[in-house]
């Protein structure tokens, strides 16, 4: 396979058949995010694509899901993008999903009849970045969206069938807006009613922008109990209809799993508790992203 750069992929994606097509990020303003520091989106060449799609189809057989990387491989054009899902249906006819990352920008360039088509190409879920559904926060940290447009277009990639999956970051908003970052979160989440939900706690990555913020003194990062805090006041404020709610990635301190809105109370039980220390938190040396 031809990987360039910096690969991610959700913690989901992990036993996934990994096949970049894009390189970098098509936003890459984020303040909190390092991983395309100075790395120009692109998308690389149909002829490079399909080799490993090739590949892929003699070497990954066991593996019966594919995540299409980098940044953003929503935002190719659809007379690019079809005929590359059609030569991965093609190719890799056992796959069961597809997934991608999403932003608004790309979810919004896309007509309802063109998400549709992709989904009946296989694309099964796309991952969303919300981070936050604080307006202010939203703005400071260069995000690209309001709160509004990002329940509009979840809601928009949601209504064709395409299912939803929304990262949100615990402690993004420093110590000032803690609560109120929990509570609007809580409501975006809500209005979007998606899938799943995946919150991260924040890691502070030397050389962004929000790093240099930190160190200036203009940005409180909160301790391992705040975000708790956090994230329980965001649990609490978050009603959703079905779905999964997940806290169990490497960077949190208290993994949590909870099925919506079965698991609701129990879960901010399971917070309180670690609060009052009668549960451990994960050690710092622990924590990575």
């Amino acid at each position: 396979m031809h990987y360039e750069g910096n690969i991610i992929r959700p913690p989901s994606e992990a036993d996934s058949i990994l096949l970049q097509v894009t390189v970098g990020c098509s936003h890459n303003k984020c303040t909190f995010c390092g991983t395309y520091t100075g790395e120009r989106f692109k998308i690389k060449k149909d002829s490079v694509i399909f080799e490993d799609i090739e590949f892929a189809a003699k070497y990954c057989r066991n593996q019966t899901r594919l995540f299409i990387c980098d940044g953003d491989a929503l935002i190719i054009p659809q007379k690019r993008l079809v005929p590359i899902l059609k030569r991965i249906q093609k190719k890799l006819p056992w796959l069961t999903r597809i997934g991608l990352y999403a932003n608004t920008k790309s979810i919004k360039m896309k007509t309802e009849d063109e998400l549709r088509q992709l989904k009946g190409l296989g694309v099964k879920i796309a991952y969303m970045g919300l981070e936050t559904g604080d307006g202010v926060t939203l703005e400071k940290i260069k995000k690209g969206a309001d709160s509004a447009c990002m329940i509009e277009m979840g809601k928009k990639i949601r209504s064709v069938g395409i299912k939803l999956s929304v990262t949100v970051l615990i402690g993004i908003a420093g110590r000032r807006r803690s609560l109120v970052h929990a509570a609007e979160t809580g409501r975006v989440l809500s209005a979007i009613d998606p899938e799943y939900v995946g919150a991260l706690s924040l890691m502070l990555i030397p050389g962004t922008e929000l790093y240099k913020e930190y160190e200036n003194g203009k940005f409180d990062l909160i301790t391992p109990d705040e975000m708790l805090k956090e994230l329980g006041a965001m649990i609490a404020a978050t009603n959703m209809s079905y779905g999964l709610f997940h806290a169990n990635h490497a960077s949190n301190y208290l993994p949590i799993r909870a099925k919506m809105p079965d698991d609701k109370e129990k879960t901010l039980a399971l917070i309180s508790k670690a609060l009052e220390g009668k549960i451990d938190l994960k050690p710092e040396f622990m924590r990575a992203l």
